[in-house]
């Protein structure tokens, strides 16, 4: 039987990550890919952008109501010199991880990726780097499953993502004075954005070989307005591109996703209402993956916890927690402000690897 195709385009090597699976993937990719997610229980989730600059969490735009013009000179400093997508990669295998997650693109709009939809991204920066194409190479050289942290539900910055009063808050910053790069003014005007995500989604799903999936994020964003957001369209889209490809959109929007991945705490987030409840009965049989963080509190870097980051027993009874629930651990990492991996982070990860081949019979 011929293997599937990938993005389009002829028969596809069976994915370097997906080794063992390799006759289910010729009979069933999206199957085999399901299979090895319910294996794989670790992976490494790094939250890198324009905000790793300033040191103050990933939501630090939002919370100071830093005006758009002036995030945007953010890119102008964006070097990520310290960015080693091998190094990432090998420190994910010394710690027995099995994939890694990074944020193509976060609330802030930044992207990680060569794109022609906008130039505020990575490759037309100073760094003038692909940062997503580095890492998915390096990942399939190690035999790792590379996701693709996508802002589906949320953007700072996009003329037409809907604005704070037609929705949930965080949607925009509460900026005292109207910002001119804003011209959401009707519900239709959602379409521009949609094309926007949709064309990226196409990008990332064909300059980078196989991915192993794509993790949508904010729930609220959609759960505030489902109304807005075509997710059958956008789903049916990111699997005819790669059909074996994962979809998880946190607890869940439609119910059509492949994983439930709650924060923090496994269940139904209470404030979704009836949407939320309904994907949630839809997913909650389905593979499982918790995802939490070495920092205290947030995922993007913040100075300010130096120091205080969670160290192997912690990771070892979280890592026992989730396995505990028959979930994956997608612990985060978020990098220094050029890219480098925080050295107590690193020290970490790699007792936790030593402890867990200790463990192996």
């Amino acid at each position: 039987m011929a293997l599937p195709s990938v993005a389009g385009g002829e028969a596809a090597e069976v994915p370097s990550y997906l080794k063992g699976y390799e006759a289910r993937y010729r009979q069933d990719p999206r199957g085999a890919a399901t299979e090895w997610f319910k294996h794989a229980r670790f992976g490494m989730f790094l939250h890198y952008g324009l905000y790793s600059r300033l040191g103050r969490g990933e939501w630090v735009q939002l919370r100071e109501k830093i005006p758009v013009a002036e995030y945007a000179k953010l890119k102008d400093h964006f070097t990520a010199k310290d960015f080693d997508a091998g190094k990432i990669a090998d420190l994910a295998m010394a710690a027995e991880m099995r994939y890694v997650n990074i944020t193509s693109r976060h609330h802030d709009s930044f992207c990680l990726f060569r794109t022609k939809q906008t130039d505020f991204n990575s490759v037309e920066s100073p760094a003038k780097r692909d940062l997503i194409g580095e890492l998915a190479e390096a990942c399939r050289r190690k035999g790792l499953g590379l996701f693709l942290y996508y802002s589906y539900g949320a953007d700072w910055r996009h003329p037409y993502f809907y604005a704070r009063e037609a929705g949930w808050p965080a949607a925009r910053p509460a900026y005292d004075e109207p910002q001119p790069e804003y011209k959401w003014r009707k519900d239709e005007d959602i379409k521009h954005y949609i094309a926007f995500v949709h064309a990226q989604l196409r990008e990332l799903l064909t300059q980078y070989g196989p991915v192993a999936g794509i993790w949508l994020d904010p729930i609220m964003g959609y759960y505030a307005r489902p109304d807005l957001f075509p997710i059958d369209e956008t789903y049916k889209l990111i699997r005819s591109l790669q059909p074996q490809c994962l979809i998880s959109f946190k607890q869940g929007a439609n119910g059509e996703e492949d994983f439930a991945a709650p924060e923090r705490k496994a269940g139904v987030h209470k404030q979704g209402g009836e949407v939320a409840a309904r994907a949630w009965a839809k997913n909650k049989d389905k593979p499982m993956e918790v995802c939490n963080t070495l920092q205290p509190k947030w995922w993007g870097y913040s100075k300010a916890d130096d120091g205080k980051h969670r160290n192997a027993d912690e990771v070892m009874a979280m890592l026992a927690e989730a396995r505990a629930r028959g979930a994956n651990l997608l612990l985060n990492i978020g990098p220094l402000p050029d890219g480098g991996i925080p050295p107590e982070d690193d020290k970490t990860l790699r007792e936790v690897g030593k402890r867990l081949r200790e463990q192996k019979p």
